[in-house]
């Protein structure tokens, strides 16, 4: 397994080489807001919502002090924004009465935050802070169960899972790497399984489901 897995990492290193998150964001705090509006809804329509967002509120200060209507409205391209909009500025006050308007660079602190849960952490602390850590999202979740890397029947477990069989060094960016490619070829309907470049070390080659996307939760 562990021979299987590095193969396939160095494939898609050298697939994608400039992987990275597709969220836009200047400062760990809007990075923090990108990922918490992002839960069911595309980057690429986070990334139309957030430059007018932050431009008003650039920072937890300014957004904790923001009007919830206004917010909302801002927001409302965005799926399930009345949620988002009360969790975002609650978030922000939070961020402002414990930690001096900075966001944390600790996992734990972070899920302590409304709307925060141990993706969007994972995130952050990777993206924003450096960290070695593996988010899973659905596609995360969805190649690494077609791969035969993971069979846990959450998140949280397919993250467990993926700590002890992914080299740790390479654990953020493997995050990216498995995104890309579960947006650009393993993908949940139409799998291009024929122009897949790991087809031969993929046990379900052919599958079309979705793999159990439905027990990622959106935090």
């Amino acid at each position: 397994m562990r021979n299987r897995v590095r193969r396939v990492l160095a494939h898609l290193a050298r697939a994608y080489p400039n992987a990275a998150t597709e969220l836009h964001y200047h400062t760990p705090f809007q990075l923090l807001v990108a990922t918490m509006l992002s839960a069911q809804c595309t980057d690429r329509r986070v990334n139309m919502i957030t430059p007018r967002l932050f431009s008003r509120y650039p920072d937890a200060a300014a957004l904790a002090a923001a009007d919830l209507a206004t917010l909302e409205n801002l927001i409302r391209d965005c799926g399930l924004y009345r949620t988002k909009a009360k969790n975002i500025k609650r978030t922000a006050e939070l961020l402002v009465e414990r930690h001096q308007g900075e966001v944390p660079a600790d996992r734990n602190l972070l899920m302590a935050l409304p709307g925060v849960g141990r993706k969007t952490a994972n995130v952050v602390i990777a993206n924003a802070f450096g960290q070695d850590a593996i988010a899973v999202d659905t596609h995360v979740f969805r190649v690494t169960h077609r791969l035969g890397w993971a069979d846990a029947k959450d998140a949280d477990g397919t993250e467990r899972q993926l700590m002890t069989v992914i080299p740790r060094e390479e654990w953020s960016q493997a995050h990216h790497w498995l995104i890309w490619h579960g947006r650009r070829v393993c993908t949940a309907r139409k799998p291009g399984c024929n122009v897949c470049f790991i087809a031969s070390d993929c046990p379900r080659i052919g599958v079309v489901d979705a793999a159990g996307e439905s027990a990622v939760k959106s935090g």
